[in-house]
C-alpha cells in the first residue's frame, strides 16, 4: 500500500509539472540593462554608498567634533538599507549585458562589492559604530580598485544628496 501511495504521489507531481521540454516564456528571466553604466552608478550605487558612508565616523571642524553615527533606530535602519542596496547593485552589475571586459575581473570586483556591502550591513544591523566605519572603509577600497581599472564614461555631474535629518532626542 505504501508503494501505491508513493507512486500516486509521484504521478501527481509529474502531472503538475506540464509536458516535458515546454517552458513558459513569461517565467524566463528577462534583463533590461539598457540604463547606461554612468547613470546606474549615479542613481543607484552612488546615493546608496554615500548614504552609508555619511552615517559613520567623526566630523572634525573648527566648531568641534560631531559623531556621524546614527542616533536612533531609524538611522541604523537607513544604514542597513543603504548597504543592502549596494550589495544588490553588485549583483546587478553582473547581469548579462552589463559586465565590462575582461568579464572575469569585472564580476570578481562586483562580487567583492557585494561581499563588502553585506559585511557593512551586518555591522549596521549590530549597531556597531566601529565596525560600520571599518567595513565602510573596506567597501570604499573596493570601489576605488574597480574605478582604477574601469573608467565609467562619460562622467555624470553629481547632484548633492539631501541632508540626513538630525535625530530628535
Amino acid at each position: 500500500m505504501k508503494h501505491i501511495s508513493a507512486v500516486a504521489g509521484l504521478l501527481a507531481l509529474a502531472a503538475c509539472s506540464g509536458p516535458q521540454g515546454v517552458t513558459n516564456p513569461a517565467a524566463a528571466p528577462k534583463y533590461d540593462t539598457s540604463l547606461p553604466m554612468n547613470e546606474f552608478m549615479l542613481h543607484v550605487v552612488h546615493p546608496a554608498s554615500q548614504a552609508y558612508w555619511r552615517g559613520s565616523g567623526i566630523e572634525v571642524t573648527m566648531a568641534g567634533e560631531r559623531d556621524l553615527s546614527p542616533k536612533d533606530e531609524a538611522g541604523w535602519e537607513a544604514l542597513v538599507t543603504a548597504a543592502s542596496t549596494v550589495a544588490e547593485a553588485g549583483n546587478a552589475l553582473q547581469l548579462p549585458g552589463r559586465a565590462r571586459a575582461p568579464e572575469a575581473d569585472w564580476n570578481r570586483m562586483a562580487q567583492d562589492m557585494t561581499a563588502r556591502a553585506l559585511e557593512a550591513r551586518t555591522a549596521a544591523d549590530a549597531h556597531d559604530k566601529q565596525a560600520v566605519f571599518d567595513t565602510g572603509g573596506r567597501l570604499y577600497e573596493t570601489c576605488v580598485a574597480c574605478h582604477m581599472k574601469y573608467i565609467i564614461e562619460p562622467p555624470m555631474p553629481e547632484k548633492p544628496l539631501p541632508e540626513v535629518p538630525e535625530a530628535r532626542n
